[in-house]
């Protein structure tokens, strides 16, 4: 037993079967499907280990090359929903044969919790709900969860050129994971997170019920923006609050080499980018870049790149920089103007800015998975001293497959509350961290050594980053910060994980769910557990 608050909580919830045979889930395969051929309304597409199919549409929405090995835990099925009442039976057969559900809209969750599990699982695909309605009199749009964000801003750069939503620059993320775990990009500065922008949305419960935020009630609606939608049911859509951008925005990437001053700027940077004015969003990356002439190891440098996007024109812009950030050097003719839509496809990829002749582009989807990756977060909260960041410099080259984001913080984000929304990365923050260790070879000990680096980076950077609980961003999903396997849900490890993603909100949470999934079906390695009082 352990107390937090006024609670006092069991340690362990009830789990479902840790181990099972292949006739076990053979068994388990045939009822479940019998279970939805017997309750559908019309029968949704399941695709089985039988189905040539199977392995191809699996490993589809799977964007890490770790979970799309052969070695790795398959589901028992695949259901490809095209209608609520598909959903609502897929979670009552699930829950009467003892399966557990992964919920999958894009499958961009970087330890692939939406399409692996380690005891008996089927997957429900999310990927026909696509579907979009503007209203552009009311600035608003209901967006259904399998539609990606590509989808989203063509939709509404095809409406309006004067509106815009604040989310991801990766344009094939789907909205189910992307705003339920918080959603920044470019406009975050501006306009705040996806989250702060939600105004509705619509939900399956556990026991097949359809709710909306009126029916769900005030304690659910907020956790399910920020605090990972998958602990709490199957959400179909959401309403969103489109905001205001100017006719014409700037975009530019400007790559420095330590020849050039990268060192100085990127140390400046720190001081600068989370104190420009809000309309301005300044990412730096660090990449490591092979300089040899033959192409040969040995000549490896860091190359930092500094990729900007400014509510505004480019000469209000690089009167700005020139007063504000002069180490940057930047020049008019490294900047582009061009509509809100456009400048979504200029961060596609490190997109060349004279190739954006159709935002088409915004509508293809990345198919699997082409890296293995390893990803970690972080919060910086005072800056880094030149001796810190060269010694950065060097690990970084030392490891080789390794680069990172910075992405500055300031403006809106420092002005919501820490507990309007379950994201609590708010105020106190000069940028949050990604790093991203990738490599392409196989093998287990080929894996390890990359975790193990990327292990070590984090372990860096802790006297520059947030402490007590040392923070992370939900949507980029790390095991390491804890996790509970085998589908046991211990409250011990949940606050641990718990109190990095959400801090103080970690309690009401748990109240949330405790209000829609008391006894706790819709699980995972990460989830939010109910609240169990003792007696």
């Amino acid at each position: 037993m352990v107390t937090f608050g006024s609670f006092k909580f069991m340690l362990f919830l009830p789990s479902i079967i840790l181990f099972f045979s292949k006739h076990t889930s053979s068994t388990s395969l045939n009822e479940f499907i019998e279970c939805l051929q017997n309750n559908s309304q019309s029968i949704p597409n399941i695709i089985t280990a039988k189905n040539s199919t199977f392995q191809s549409i699996l490993f589809l929405r799977i964007h890490n090359k770790r979970f799309s090995t052969l070695q790795t835990p398959k589901p028992l099925a695949i259901i490809q929903a095209s209608n609520e009442s598909d959903i609502k039976t897929t979670i009552l057969c699930a829950k009467r044969h003892n399966l557990q559900l992964r919920i999958r809209s894009c499958g961009h969750d970087f330890e692939s919790l939406s399409s692996v599990s380690s005891v008996p699982f089927v997957i429900l695909d999310m990927n026909n709900f696509r579907s979009i309605d503007i209203d552009i009199a009311d600035e608003t749009a209901w967006v259904e969860v399998g539609a990606s964000l590509g989808e989203l801003y063509y939709k509404i750069g095809k409406t309006s050129v004067v509106h815009g939503f604040s989310a991801s620059v990766c344009p094939g993320v789907c909205t189910g994971g992307h705003f339920s775990g918080g959603g920044y990009g470019t406009m975050m500065r501006m306009h705040g997170l996806s989250v702060d922008n939600i105004l509705d949305a619509r939900i399956v419960d556990v026991n097949g019920k359809t709710l909306d935020r009126k029916s769900m009630g005030e304690d659910v609606f907020w956790a399910i923006r920020g605090g990972g939608g998958a602990s709490f049911g199957v959400i179909l859509s959401w309403k969103v609050k489109l905001s205001r951008v100017p006719s014409i925005v700037t975009v530019f990437r400007v790559n420095r080499s330590e020849e050039q001053g990268s060192f100085e700027a990127l140390y400046r940077w720190q001081y600068v980018a989370p104190n420009l004015p809000k309309e301005i969003f300044l990412r730096a990356g660090l990449d490591v870049v092979n300089q040899s002439n033959n192409g040969a190891d040995g000549n490896k440098k860091i190359m930092v790149s500094f990729i900007g996007h400014y509510l505004g024109n480019a000469q209000e812009l690089v009167s700005l920089l020139e007063q504000k950030f002069p180490e940057l050097g930047l020049k008019k003719n490294e900047c582009f103007e061009m509509n809100w839509v456009e400048s979504t496809v200029f961060w596609i990829d490190n997109h060349p800015v004279e190739k954006i002749t159709s935002i088409d582009e915004l509508l293809v989807r990345q198919n699997g998975s082409t890296e293995y990756i390893k990803v970690k977060s972080d919060y910086l909260k005072k800056p880094f001293t030149k001796k810190t960041l060269k010694a950065l410099w060097t690990r970084m080259i030392e490891i080789g497959g390794v680069w990172m984001k910075w992405n500055p913080y300031g403006g809106r984000m420092s002005e919501i509350p820490e507990w309007e929304t379950p994201f609590p990365h708010r105020a106190g923050n000069l940028a949050l961290l990604m790093y991203y260790v990738f490599w392409n070879e196989e093998g287990s000990n080929v894996t390890n050594h990359y975790m193990n680096l990327s292990r070590e980076l984090y372990q860096m950077m802790a006297p520059y980053v947030s402490k007590n609980p040392r923070e992370a961003f939900l949507n980029y999903r790390d095991l390491d910060v804890g996790e509970n396997p085998d589908n046991q849900t211990s409250l011990k490890t949940a606050f641990v994980y718990a109190r990095k993603y959400f801090k103080g909100n970690f309690d009401r949470l748990m109240k949330a769910k405790t209000i829609i999934d008391p006894d706790n079906f819709f699980r995972n390695e990460q989830s939010i557990p109910p609240i169990q009082r003792t007696i």
